[in-house]
């Protein structure tokens, strides 16, 4: 697998915020920035009885949003290293396709929001439950500021610190690929890493009495899981907190301040489909920070 930062691209302005984003992705990693445009393969070019060859529609659009896009992030970016590809096929296999070749994948994101027409997308979600890299989809910039850096409205300083990643923690089945994604993530940002994990409890009358309980073995669990990578990251600040039902709606909470929103998805197969899990699907839909689904076993 080349390391590149990939960012799938088709001229929306989610897309545009995405491109950006992931451009001070790639940055960050120093490694390349791959931009591509999904499409089903089609012939550059047809020529007719005349014999004088003319450029298909569908190719030339999507040569032009390429160039112009490269173009772009070639000035927004100059220390990126920034190609730009049409990749042929069905978007979803083409993005998945690209995804397994590539650190992150990167996709523009409506989100739900208030009005409940405006859908996620059904392209993104396809990519984000079958992709085997992590996917991160990002919002449009008129909507956030991208991590809370005014690079994204042109006013660049890199004093400005990033805001806190976090991190949506399952303890019934705490992955590796999951919590090494928020540590680096955090570690890279030089900011702080927000644990949230939610548990099923009712407030007893033991716990009214002052007896923690449940609660308390969570936290003993949390820190279970957390110490050998505070050892790995010695660097990266950690806060922990438990949440008492619907952990997705306290993280979409928590996401008009962060700088990503990290959750994790399980790789297993429905009678539909793959399936991406109730706090990511909550995350993802309602979110308005950057969020990265990172699969596992």
């Amino acid at each position: 697998m080349s390391r590149t930062i990939t960012v799938g691209l088709d001229g929306s302005n989610e897309s545009l915020a995405a491109a950006d984003w992931a451009a001070r992705e790639a940055a960050m990693y120093g490694i390349p920035l791959r931009v591509v445009h999904a499409g089903e393969q089609q012939p550059h070019e047809y020529v007719p009885f005349a014999g004088e060859r003319i450029p298909l529609p569908g190719t030339d659009r999507s040569a032009r949003l390429l160039a112009e896009a490269k173009a772009r992030l070639a000035h927004r970016h100059s220390g990126v290293q920034v190609t730009a590809e049409q990749i042929a096929g069905r978007p979803v296999n083409a993005l998945i396709a690209a995804a397994g070749e590539a650190e992150v994948l990167v996709l523009g994101s409506r989100g739900l929001g208030k009005v409940a027409g405006a859908m996620l997308g059904s392209v993104a979600l396809a990519v984000v439950a079958r992709a085997e890299r992590p996917v991160v989809l990002v919002r449009a910039m008129e909507d956030i500021g991208p991590e809370g850096r005014p690079e994204a409205f042109e006013e660049a300083d890199a004093a400005t610190p990033y805001r806190d990643v976090v991190l949506g923690l399952d303890l019934r089945a705490p992955d590796d690929h999951v919590l090494e994604f928020a540590f680096d993530a955090a570690s890279r940002r030089a900011t702080r890493l927000r644990v949230i994990h939610g548990w099923g409890g009712v407030i007893s009358p033991s716990a009214l009495a002052g007896d923690a309980g449940p609660a308390q073995d969570g936290q003993t669990a949390v820190a279970a899981v957390l110490h050998p990578w505070r050892d790995k990251f010695p660097g990266v600040e950690v806060t922990e907190e438990a949440v008492i039902g619907d952990a997705g709606a306290h993280l979409v909470d928590v996401s008009q301040d962060a700088s990503m929103i990290v959750v994790g998805r399980r790789n297993r197969t429905v009678a539909l489909g793959s399936r991406i899990g109730p706090v990511a699907s909550t995350v993802l839909q309602h979110a308005v920070a950057p969020v990265a689904v990172v699969p596992h076993d």
